[in-house]
């Protein structure tokens, strides 16, 4: 009686197993088929946005990955190679995220008795407009005699490919390893013009010239009628950088082609976050290009965006299935060359690396307007974190998109050749993206 009372409760237990585990089976068959639903649905919504003519006759490349399932969404021409732009800056601060410490360096130096030997690291912030940075000045202070050695940079002052024509725009200062000022003049009027660095005072002419610089003099043209800030670069050179540290500093400052013999020291300054922010959120190609120098040299004695470049795609990004064509660390340059695909491994990589409060914040919100620094107080939060990338004829959109279902999606947009204009180029975008935030 009573093995036979055991054997019909081991029969229940054994069937409401049975029962459970085909429940579990049902469940999980269902929540896979409306997970498959949405995704089949999603794609067709894009796919029929995308298939209008208004793509007929330019370049469109886009992916979209789910990265929590690593479940591609849509693709569409992503391992063709496109024009970046400036979506190169999300490289560039994958690069500085990976070779760079928690604040920039931004003077390598032997001190010996009362003579400081230095050398430059590329820090972009030395008295830059917006970052006004003396960290560097103060320490040099210290010592009666500065001894500096220039022979540490071997790139030239303009990257390959950038336009010979945009010397005179302050989108296009030159490089160095010791930029002061950020490599522009800086004029605005208060009661009489405010010339920075004043070592150019003499130089700067108020006329109706149609040139803001000569192309191969540091003479300046500025309107009669000044009305707001006015930035241009200067022709950069040994001699010049020697007399605006001595102004700076108040010291003599000697030009060496060596540098002092011994081990160096590295004084740190600004936290580089906050220079990783100002580069994406106004697409600054001069702090771009120098972050690639200040990376350098943390591996390499020599100041080269080549040196950079090749560690972090020999390295950190051997993996992607479509090596770039890299030539700049701005985007400037359109002999840049990567696919969707690729950027949206690099920004996956960022995704999986690094905490969400601190990725966003390097990604400007977007609409079609184009990158907002923040949304106005009527407005809704922007749902896009993405790095814009524009060159005539080209927009390229990357970046992070929250569903409204509170999933994060990764995704690039790229737009080549086209002769519509960018805006309506955004606009269609947003009508894509909007589909993705929506529906998945």
């Amino acid at each position: 009686m009573l093995n036979s009372m055991k054997c019909n409760s081991q029969a229940i237990l054994n069937q409401l197993f049975r029962v459970v585990f085909l429940l579990l089976i049902i469940s999980s068959f269902l929540l896979t088929s409306c997970a498959g639903i949405k995704r089949q649905r999603t794609f067709k919504q894009v796919n029929s946005a995308l298939a209008t003519d208004f793509y007929d006759n330019h370049f469109t490349g886009f992916m979209v990955i789910e990265p929590e399932k690593m479940d591609t969404l849509f693709e569409a021409n992503a391992n063709r190679y496109f024009t970046p732009a400036s979506n190169v800056k999300i490289v560039t601060l994958f690069t500085a995220l990976n070779l760079l410490p928690d604040h920039i360096p931004t003077l390598s130096y032997r001190a010996h008795k009362d003579s400081l030997f230095i050398q430059g690291t590329g820090d972009p912030s030395w008295m830059h407009p917006y970052f006004n940075d003396s960290t560097a000045i103060s320490f040099l202070k210290k010592y009666e005699t500065i001894v500096f050695n220039t022979a540490n940079f071997t790139d030239d002052p303009f990257g390959p490919g950038w336009a010979w024509e945009d010397y005179e725009y302050a989108y296009s200062p030159e490089l160095g390893a010791l930029p002061l000022f950020g490599n522009v003049l800086s004029v605005h009027r208060q009661d009489s013009l405010v010339i920075r660095p004043n070592i150019f005072e003499g130089h700067v002419v108020q006329n109706s010239n149609s040139k803001k610089r000569e192309r191969y003099s540091n003479r300046f043209y500025i309107p009669d009628e000044l009305q707001d800030t006015l930035q241009i670069p200067f022709i950069t050179n040994d001699t010049l950088s020697q007399k605006m540290l001595e102004q700076l500093t108040r010291k003599n400052v000697v030009i060496a082609s060596k540098m002092d013999n011994g081990p160096k020291q590295v004084l740190f300054g600004l936290p580089t976050d906050s220079i990783y922010k100002r580069m994406m959120f106004e697409s600054d190609n001069f702090l771009a290009e120098q972050l690639m120098l200040v990376a350098s040299s943390t591996i390499s004695d020599t100041l080269s965006f080549k040196i950079a470049r090749d560690h972090i795609l020999n390295i950190q990004l051997q993996d992607l299935t479509n090596q770039p064509r890299w030539v700049d660390g701005s985007g400037l340059s359109r002999y840049n060359l990567f696919t969707p695909e690729s950027l949206v491994a690099i920004l996956l990589k960022m995704y999986r690396e690094l905490p969400p409060e601190r990725l966003f914040s390097f990604f400007p919100g977007w609409n079609q307007e184009g990158t907002i620094s923040s949304p106005k107080p009527n407005d809704k939060a922007p749902y896009i974190f993405a790095k814009s990338g524009s060159l005539g004829n080209n927009y390229n959109l990357s970046g992070y998109l929250k569903a409204k279902s509170g999933k994060w999606l990764i995704f690039s947009f790229m737009n080549n050749h086209f002769k519509k204009s960018s805006s309506a180029v955004r606009q269609q975008m947003e009508n894509v993206l909007k589909i993705l935030h929506e529906s998945y």
